[in-house]
């Protein structure tokens, strides 16, 4: 992969004519210092022939020998030398040596010549370089310091310059690394300085069309999930979304909950009576008020089975719940107008089923369809309940669940589980999720899918988790090599201002390096209906270096926007997408459209719940980053 310059262009620019201009005075100078130096040189060695040249013309005169001594030092004294010998092979004939003291002896020129006249002769002379004593002066120095001093400034105002026209091009490199680093729309639109123009214009050009590409991406993901997993007219899961969810619930031993089915009577009639208009706009008051309805319980989903069926899909709820949730539905129901064509009194009907984990789909629908004919036999508006041993039956009230709950949150908090995240390439551990279980009154081992809405309903959301993120974090504290930990969060939680302030706090007081080592994991649709509200806050916890997850993604359908919004680091596939995904061509389309609409994001995509090697093997092939089930590990106590 092609990387970026670590450095920018005017300063490389700069940085080069820069080395360029002080390279050439380098150059200059030395030049300069050399030929000074060798004119030197050669001037001396000239002045010095001329001398040698007298002293051999005045020894080939009989006379000349004898009157050396009279002129001779005070021109070899002019001439800086500092000794002289000549030296015939009977012995020396003259020396001269000069009083005046050598500071370095290493500056000497030495020289030594044969006379061309008198070749018996030579003549050994020491003279001082003329640039020996030369020393800086303003005045002699004064047009190479001028000169000097024109080319720093002259270099000075055109790197000014070089800058002032390379701006344009050093926005266009920030803009460019700024969208390389994820920032695109905040770098959408670049600076009119921006230079070259044309390459910022067809930059902006192509950011536009690229933003245009992945709304139409995101709108074309959601229309794929939407057309497949809903019902076009009144927006509630089809039938295909609903026996997914069910078959995957039945699969886990310990779920538990009940199938309700409500069936309009007469519909075929009142579509060919009063039109399929009339016919359509009823089906969606049914739904408006089926779906304000279910609203009281989590993890509830309602479908739209057949034309004039709809079925309610409710866990983790008791048998009791259930029939008040039925008989206030009923009334409800009674008080809207029914088509003229059906008789007012006598046009709903419900059937109502309790299942439990390992029994089969098909039986469930039956059984609850066998309810719903034994309700139209009564000849009125009306609900029935299908009959079967249920071995399982809690009856325990909001006030038993309170007592529960605060005696395990006074005596240390809920017991910790953990189940391993591995990465799907090279199978290592990227994260533990860790898993809350609880004791009931008979020391029997209660799950968070069970206990969960009970603590929602008490309101002991905030306490709950506070025991959770209290045990996790002296956990990290007391581990040598800290591993990191998915921590459930309610949404409820992060809503309430007391809560947040005491998880900055605790938060803040752990050492920078732990905190992104704590992965917190918040509900898809809980996310979504206050996303709002927990924007601010969740991006603090990222701004603190936590890292973020949102779990049971696909549960329901919603926009993935989010994952941008609150920079998103994991997003965790429901289990019911994973569950047979490899013989469900509807799940695989759906987890193909999420992976793509998080296709430009950083996020990793983990699929919870895998039990088996294929599915494991489609997962892969579709592209998700992480897997987690008992595929991999089972859960295990940590605390």
């Amino acid at each position: 992969m092609r990387k970026a310059s670590g450095m920018k262009l005017t300063n490389r620019l700069v940085a080069f004519v820069t080395m360029i201009v002080i390279c050439a005075i380098f150059v200059i100078f030395i030049g300069g210092a050399l030929s000074f130096r060798k004119l030197g040189q050669d001037y001396l060695t000239h002045y010095l022939n001329g001398v040698v040249e007298v002293i051999d013309q005045e020894l080939a005169d009989p006379q000349g020998g004898a009157s050396l001594s009279r002129w001779l030092p005070k021109l070899l004294k002019s001439s800086n030398v500092t000794a002289l010998t000549v030296t015939s092979p009977h012995g020396v004939v003259y020396a001269y040596k000069s009083m005046e003291s050598i500071t370095d002896p290493n500056i000497l020129y030495d020289s030594e010549y044969q006379l061309q006249l008198n070749p018996q002769y030579k003549v050994t002379i020491e003279s001082i370089p003329p640039y020996a004593e030369f020393t800086y002066s303003l005045g002699a120095m004064s047009f190479i310091s001028l000169a000097l001093g024109i080319v720093i400034f002259g270099l000075i105002q055109g790197v000014r310059w070089l800058k002032l026209q390379l701006r344009g091009s050093e926005l266009l490199e920030t803009r460019g690394r700024m969208i390389l680093a994820g920032k695109v729309d905040d770098y959408a639109v670049g600076d009119d300085n921006e230079w070259p123009g044309t390459a910022s214009l067809a930059m902006d050009q192509l950011i536009k069309e690229l933003k245009d590409a992945r709304q139409e991406r995101s709108r074309f993901d959601t229309f794929i999930r939407t057309h497949t997993f809903l019902d076009q007219l009144t927006g509630a899961a089809n039938r295909i979304l609903f026996d997914s969810r069910l078959k995957s619930m039945l699969q886990e031993p310990d779920n538990q909950g009940s199938v309700i089915l409500l069936r309009l009577a007469d519909w075929d009639e009142v579509v060919a009576e009063e039109g399929r208009v009339i016919a359509d706009e009823f089906i969606q008051d049914v739904s408006i008020i089926l779906s304000n309805f279910i609203q009281r319980f989590p993890d509830t989903m309602l479908s739209r089975y057949y034309d004039a069926e709809f079925a309610i899909l409710i866990p983790q709820q008791s048998d009791k719940e259930i029939k008040l949730f039925i008989n206030q539905l009923l009334n409800a129901l009674e008080r809207l107008s029914p088509p003229l064509s059906t008789e007012r009194d006598n046009w709903c009907h419900i059937g109502v089923t309790h299942f439990q984990g390992g029994e089969r789909r098909g039986r469930i629908m039956d059984e609850a369809d066998i309810a719903l004919r034994s309700s139209q036999l009564q000849g009125s508006n009306s609900w029935n309940r299908f009959t079967k041993e249920s071995h399982y039956e809690d009856d325990r009230g909001s006030v038993r669940w309170r007592t529960l709950f605060d005696r395990i949150l006074t005596h240390g908090g809920p017991l910790l589980y953990q189940q391993p995240i591995f990465n799907a390439e090279n199978k290592t551990v990227i994260s533990r999720e860790i898993l809350a279980r609880i004791k009931d009154e008979h020391r029997e081992l209660i799950k968070a899918s069970y206990f969960m809405p009970a603590v929602n309903q008490v309101g002991f959301n905030q306490r709950f988790d506070r025991a959770v993120i209290n045990q996790i974090l002296t956990l990290l504290k007391r581990e040598l090599t800290p591993e990191v930990y998915s921590i459930n969060i309610s949404a409820y939680s992060l809503l309430d201002k007391s809560f947040t302030k005491w998880l900055f706090n605790e938060l803040l007081q752990m050492p920078r390096p732990l905190l992104s080592h704590i992965i917190f994991e918040v509900s898809e649709s809980q996310l979504v209906k206050n996303l709002d509200a927990l924007r601010p806050v969740l991006k603090k916890l990222v701004g603190l270096g936590c890292k973020l997850a949102v779990d049971q993604a696909g549960r329901t359908i919603v926009s993935t926007h989010y994952v941008k919004e609150v920079k998103v680091n994991y997003l965790k596939l429901h289990r019911g997408l994973v569950r047979d995904i490899n013989k469900r061509q509807e799940n695989q389309l759906f987890v193909r459209s999420m992976l793509g609409a998080c296709d430009d994001s950083n996020v990793q995509i983990i699929a919870v719940g895998v039990e088996t090697e294929k599915e494991w093997e489609i997962l892969k092939q579709l592209g998700v980053s992480a897997g987690q089930g008992r595929l991999f590990a089972k859960e295990d106590v940590i605390l």
